[in-house]
């Protein structure tokens, strides 16, 4: 199965961001991918943290939810929109949302960002819980492929990459497809997104597809790219260093099998 990760550098404006993350959807849809995957907050990095507030959605309705929805039914192509912005029940906090669609435009899966940013190193401060609520619960679903092969993909946001054990749980779920959509700021992803990203594939012998924000922001965020799909030994198959673009490869159920049948680590777990 074909699938994209699509890294974009989002703005302040939700109807440009759009527009480039559709630009972006055709591309993958023309080189037949089955699966495209959009980064976190894909359509929006405000100016204030609190900016997320007023693009707000309440679930199976908005003007993300509608483009996602149609983007996959047009082209007929499974879309995860990286994170959306979702109401709660506290009008000073979202959750940062995951919606995974199917080709039938119906919205198939939703993981809430369940680990929150914080960051000081003195020269940048970041602190997702002053505006987001953490999600609680991991979420996986089933993406039946044109071959007929059905992948389990387990749901996963930016920061969860650096917490292994949800996708250990993910691995004893049955997952063979990792996803990541995240917007790792320069700093951090210069010193661990690859390590961490391998890591993980390594650990639970499975792909993972993480496509991510990578540029310069209107808000002078610098976000670190290399959105990457990396195979269960560990190898990246395909990777984009900056800017707006497409990263295909593709998935092979028949490597899944020949590394867990040649290294079965995930049955010989003692803890």
């Amino acid at each position: 199965m074909k699938v994209a990760a699509l890294q974009m550098v989002s703005g302040t404006q939700r109807s440009d961001n759009l527009a480039m993350a559709r630009r972006l959807l055709e591309h993958a849809a023309a080189a037949g991918a089955e699966l495209a995957v959009l980064p976190e907050y894909f359509c929006a990095m405000g100016l204030r943290d609190i900016d997320k507030l007023a693009l707000r959605e309440t679930p199976g309705e908005g003007v993300v939810q509608a483009f996602l929805a149609r983007a996959a039914q047009e082209l007929q192509m499974w879309v995860v929109g990286g994170t959306l912005p979702m109401q709660t029940g506290d009008p000073a906090r979202v959750r940062n949302t995951t919606l995974a669609y199917a080709p039938s435009g119906q919205c198939a899966a939703r993981y809430d960002k369940i680990h929150l940013f914080r960051f000081d190193n003195g020269r940048e401060h970041f602190d997702e819980s002053r505006v987001i609520e953490a999600g609680a619960a991991p979420v996986h679903f089933d993406l039946t492929a044109r071959t007929g092969h059905t992948w389990r993909v387990g749901l996963s946001v930016c920061y969860d990459l650096r917490f292994p054990e949800l996708y250990r749980l993910y691995a004893h779920a049955g997952a063979d497809l990792l996803l990541v959509p995240s917007a790792f700021t320069h700093t951090t992803g210069q010193a661990h997104w690859e390590l961490l990203l391998r890591a993980r594939a390594v650990e639970n012998l499975a792909y993972v597809l993480a496509p991510a924000q990578g540029g310069v922001h209107e808000n002078g965020r610098q976000t670190w790219g290399h959105s990457m799909l990396v195979d269960p030994w560990g190898q990246i198959v395909n990777t984009l260093a900056q800017g707006p673009g497409v990263v295909l490869g593709d998935l092979d159920a028949g490597r899944v099998r020949q590394v867990r049948t040649q290294l079965p680590a995930l049955e010989h777990r003692a803890l």
